[in-house]
């Protein structure tokens, strides 16, 4: 579980702590800054979080920080990428390279749900390996990506 300290500070819980920072350091703002476009970015997140557990147990973030599996997808998996390919195609109907016209958390949240496949060979469209790569890029992101981790 992600954990941030800020100062004498510790909050666990990756929402929260986007919340927490939008609202602690809002510049630049992690969240849209329109009130529904605000809102629907939650929605997002909240939605990938809760409805993909074939896809995390079986392309847990670890795969994308350690190694990738190479166990093919179960059928609840596979129906869940399904789902998520043709959400996320919706979502990005408009052609834009981030969700809400501007980067936010949620495109990060996203492009990770779709890295879970991606990075283990399973098959994502190509506009939506477009998008998680270009999210992927970001010079904030690639610090993430390439922190240190400890061994599993």
């Amino acid at each position: 579980m992600p954990t941030l300290i800020d100062g004498d500070f510790a909050l666990s819980d990756s929402s929260a702590i986007a919340e927490y920072l939008d609202d602690a350091y809002p510049d630049p703002p992690v969240f849209p800054t329109d009130l529904q476009q605000r809102a629907r970015a939650r929605q997002v997140q909240a939605w990938l979080r809760s409805d993909f557990m074939p896809i995390r147990q079986e392309r847990s973030t670890s795969t994308i920080f350690y190694r990738p599996v190479s166990a093919p997808l179960s059928s609840a998996a596979q129906i869940s990428s399904r789902k998520l390919c043709a959400a996320a195609s919706e979502l990005l109907g408009h052609g834009g390279e981030n969700l809400f016209g501007h980067w936010s958390i949620a495109d990060v949240d996203l492009a990770l749900m779709l890295n879970r496949l991606i990075l283990n060979g399973d098959h994502v469209p190509m506009n939506l390996v477009r998008y998680a790569a270009a999210q992927w890029e970001r010079p904030s992101i690639q610090e993430w990506v390439r922190r240190e981790r400890p061994p599993l």
